[in-house]
């Protein structure tokens, strides 16, 4: 989608965002593993070039908890990383501003979103630029759904000793909520968890909002 709005997408080389370890507390790795993308991503990303994720845990890790896990010799270089990554909602939503990107680039067709931010999203960034994105076609209506957290939390409803708990936590806003919707509305969900658990908890499939303005594309 990028690359049809114009936009040079290069993948650089790096490691996992390291998420996944801080998840389960196993600090020290997560600190090996940050370092080295530290070492890999500072001398690339820049205002020009940002860091640009999908994923809200996983690129919000690079903002947040690597200028806590570098080393001191890489703690300026966490910082001017942690200044230019962005969600990929953040990144859209600032060139619809700068009008780099135009509503004439997507349908008129008349479309309704239920939109379901994501924790990490919702305590270190905020759900506004995922309702900007979607709402950019200028027929999308976006109403974002009143909901917690998921129930999910990354791997956290899939281990059994958890399972019932997390399915609870579904069912107090976001399961009924997404159920009640007919097929022409689309759930839309930032989180790669949040959108295994809508599909998991109600049956049906939530997309990420760079998927839906992808297929408003025209």
């Amino acid at each position: 989608m990028l690359e049809k709005l114009g936009y040079e997408v290069i993948i650089p080389e790096h490691l996992e965002s390291g998420r996944a370890w801080l998840s389960k507390g196993l600090i020290r790795k997560a600190k090996e593993i940050s370092n080295k993308n530290i070492s890999l991503l500072h001398p690339l990303v820049t205002a020009d070039t940002p860091l640009i994720g999908i994923e809200p845990s996983a690129i919000l890790t690079f903002r947040d908890e690597y200028i806590d896990l570098a080393d001191d010799a890489q703690f300026e270089k966490a910082k001017q990383l942690a200044a230019n990554v962005f969600l990929i909602d953040e990144f859209i939503a600032s060139e619809i501003e700068k009008g780099n990107i135009r509503k004439e680039q997507f349908t008129k067709e008349q479309r309704t979103i239920k939109l379901h931010g994501h924790c990490q999203q919702k305590a270190l960034s905020s759900v506004a630029p995922s309702v900007r994105l979607l709402s950019l076609p200028e027929n999308y209506k976006v109403e974002t759904i009143p909901s917690g957290c998921c129930g999910m939390a990354g791997s956290f409803g899939y281990e059994k000793e958890h399972y019932d708990l997390s399915m609870k936590i579904g069912e107090l806003v976001l399961f009924p909520t997404v159920r009640k919707q007919t097929d022409e509305v689309i759930i839309a969900a930032p989180g790669t968890s949040c959108r295994h658990q809508v599909k998991d908890g109600t049956g049906k499939k939530a997309l990420h909002p760079v998927e839906v303005l992808w297929e408003a594309l025209v």
